[in-house]
This record gives structure tokens, C-alpha cells and sequence, in this order.
């Protein structure tokens, strides 16, 4: 009986197995191609088919369980405007104070200077035209027209004090280059005259306009060698020793380094030339040119985030090359001899004061190291607005 009850129940389930494999022979072709399925029989045979795509992980499952999520990816940084940059010092890293700024860029500045015991005014026609105060002595542009030059020479100037206030303005369209034009009031007063004065006395008013450039050759963070043209107008009224009454020229190299974060090293060379200047009663040229240069190191002593206070001395120097002067000391004989070969050197000592990124003061005295001048004791203010 066990044994029939046996048969019967293992017919059933063979019985169960071939319908189910008969009925869906399309899904038994897919499970076999697919490789994902596996026989399973009992002692008699196949019973039924087992999937095995759920059950069992795949070589490409088990890889993907390996392999760690991914990362977010990083923000890239800004990329930097295109086009050469050029770094450089700011105007306001300039420290000096007679020598002639080498950083080209935009600025207002008010200049006051004083200036003691000119000796020889008309040396080379620097500082005004031989007849300016002289006007007896030769007819120079200087002097009344018509007049002859009778002897002894009158109004002849041995000590002059003299004050100039100029207003200059440079403005740069691009990094190396800049114009510039300077615009001066000047006051002297006469303290010894070596001949009685016809009609000469103490003047004031407008004195030669001065105009030109700057082109930097050299431009980087740390270092500045520009060149600058100059020229000289002449604006002021000859015949009262507020000008020159010719045209001059000057071309300059100018040099900034900066050394380290604190000390920094300025210079300057340069000729002033002189065009079309007066005659001397023998004919000879009274104007000449001057050679002309100066050094100095400045150190920034105080710093915070907004003021920098730093002393500054410059040794400036100038070598008149021709030309004339007219020397009282030569008296009773011709005054009138040779200004070249004169060498004047002076010492000035000041610091400059910045605040913020535009406004800078300064304040200096000079002195003559040398028995020839253009003036004994020197001082000067300047205010400088950089924009």
C-alpha cells in the first residue's frame, strides 16, 4: 500500500513537470539561453527549472558592490583674464623728494619751494636770462629793447632768495606711458646788489611753463627704468627775473629699484639744454647746457595698514658744460666770464609721509656742499594726490 501510495504521488509531480515545461517553452528557451538557469532532478529526473538571476550575484554584480561611490567633483577656480600683466610699485612707493619720480601713473601734486642765497642767478641761463636783473649789461632777450650796453653794468645781483609754488599734473592712459605739464608762480626778493639797480626791484608772477613725458622701458614689481622729455616754455616775463626768455629742452633717465620690503634706491641723469638763449656783448652764448643727476635711498621706518613713514637722503649734482655767468667778484673788470666746468652739489635730507593708496607729504631741506650754488639752504613742502 505504501508503495502504491508512492508511485502515485511521484507520477503527480512528473506528471506536473512535463505540462509546466510543455506549456511555456518559449520562457524555458529564454531561461536556457540566458545561462541563468540550473536543472535541479530528483532521482528520476528533471523536476522544474530554478532562476538563478536573482539569487546568485553575477562577476559584473560583485564589481559593482566593489566599487566605491563616486565623488563629487571639485569646483575649478576662476580662470585669470587673458592679456600680459605687468606688475608694478605704486606711484606712492616713490619716496624721494628732488629726485624725479620713475613710476609712471596718475597724479595731482602742489609743490612749495624756497630757495636762500642764489649767488649767480644767470649762471647759464638756468635760473632766469642774464638780463633779467641786469638789464644794463648786454642786449639780450632780457633787456629793453634799444638799450646799449653801457659800462659798468647795472643792477648786478650777488644774494637773491627766491620762492616758487607750481602745480603739476601727470596722467597715464596706459601702464608705461604718461603726460605731464608743470605750471609755476615764483616771488625773489633782492638782498645785495653788486651795482646800483636802474629798474630792477622785487618781482612775482608766472615763470616758465614746463611740459613733456614719461616712457617706461623697464617696468616690473620691484624695478622702473623710464625715460622722460621735458620741455621748458618761456612763459615768464624775462625782464623781471621770473624766466628764462628761451627754450630749453631736457631729457632724463629715470630709475626705481626697490631692494626689499623696506628700502628702496631712486636716481636720475639728465641734460637741460638750452635754445635760442641771449648773447653776451661779445657775441658768445650766454645759455648752456647742464648736466644733471642724483641717488637716493629711502626706508620705511613706520608701517601700518594705512600710513607709511620713511626718511629719504639724495645726493644731487650738476655740471654746467658752456656758457656764461655774470660774477660781481670780477669787479671793477668785465664780470661776464665762463660758467663752464662749474660743479654744484648738494645734500638733501627729508621724508614723505603716505596715507592710504593716494595722498603722500613731504617735507625736505638742502644744502650746498659746494662752494659754487645755485643756493646756499633750500626747503621744500609738497602735497601728491595719486588717482
Amino acid at each position: 500500500m505504501k508503495r502504491t501510495t508512492r508511485n502515485i504521488i511521484l507520477a503527480l509531480i512528473l506528471s506536473f513537470s512535463v505540462c509546466a515545461h510543455k506549456c511555456n517553452p518559449q520562457e524555458n528557451q529564454t531561461l536556457r539561453s540566458s545561462g541563468n538557469t540550473s536543472p535541479t532532478t530528483l532521482e528520476n529526473g528533471p523536476l522544474f527549472l530554478i532562476d538563478n538571476s536573482s539569487s546568485m550575484p553575477t562577476s559584473e554584480s560583485r564589481q559593482q558592490e566593489k566599487t566605491p561611490p563616486q565623488q563629487k567633483p571639485k569646483p575649478t577656480p576662476p580662470s585669470k583674464p587673458s592679456g600680459p600683466e605687468i606688475p608694478r610699485p605704486p606711484i606712492q612707493d616713490s619716496m624721494v623728494g628732488y629726485i624725479t619720480n620713475a613710476v609712471v601713473g596718475s597724479q595731482i601734486r602742489i609743490r612749495s619751494d624756497a630757495g636762500f642765497g642764489n649767488n649767480r642767478p644767470d649762471r647759464a641761463e638756468f635760473f632766469y636770462a642774464q638780463c633779467g636783473c641786469n638789464s644794463a649789461t648786454a642786449p639780450g632777450p632780457g633787456s629793453p629793447p634799444g638799450n646799449p650796453p653801457p659800462p659798468p653794468p647795472q643792477g648786478l645781483v650777488s644774494n637773491l632768495n627766491f620762492q616758487v609754488l607750481s602745480t603739476y599734473g601727470e596722467f597715464a592712459p596706459i601702464r608705461r606711458f604718461s603726460l605731464f605739464a608743470e605750471v609755476p608762480l615764483r616771488w625773489f626778493q633782492v638782498y645785495h646788489f653788486a651795482t646800483p639797480p636802474p629798474n630792477f626791484r622785487d618781482s612775482s608772477g608766472p615763470s616758465d611753463v614746463q611740459a613733456g613725458f614719461k616712457l617706461a622701458m623697464l617696468a616690473s614689481d620691484s624695478r622702473y627704468l623710464t625715460f622722460q622729455f621735458q620741455a621748458y616754455f618761456p612763459t615768464g616775463h624775462a625782464f623781471n627775473a621770473l624766466g628764462t626768455n628761451h627754450y630749453s629742452v631736457e631729457p632724463a633717465l629715470l630709475y626705481f629699484q626697490r631692494l626689499n620690503n623696506r628700502l628702496s634706491l631712486e636716481a636720475e641723469f639728465g641734460d637741460w639744454h638750452p635754445i635760442d638763449g641771449s648773447l653776451s656783448p661779445n657775441s658768445q652764448e650766454f645759455a648752456g647746457d647742464v648736466l644733471f643727476y642724483g641717488i637716493g635711498p629711502s626706508y620705511k621706518a613706520y608701517r601700518s595698514e594705512r600710513v607709511t613713514f620713511a626718511p629719504v637722503i639724495e645726493v644731487v649734482g650738476w655740471r654746467v658744460l658752456g656758457g656764461l655767468e655774470t660774477n660781481a667778484s670780477k669787479l671793477p673788470n668785465n664780470p661776464i666770464v665762463s660758467a663752464t666746468d662749474t660743479n654744484i652739489v648738494n645734500v638733501k635730507v627729508g621724508a614723505r609721509t603716505t596715507i592710504g593708496a593716494n595722498h603722500s607729504f613731504y617735507i625736505g631741506f638742502g644744502q650746498a656742499v659746494t662752494q659754487e650754488r645755485w643756493y646756499r639752504h633750500f626747503v621744500r613742502f609738497e602735497y601728491r594726490f595719486a588717482f
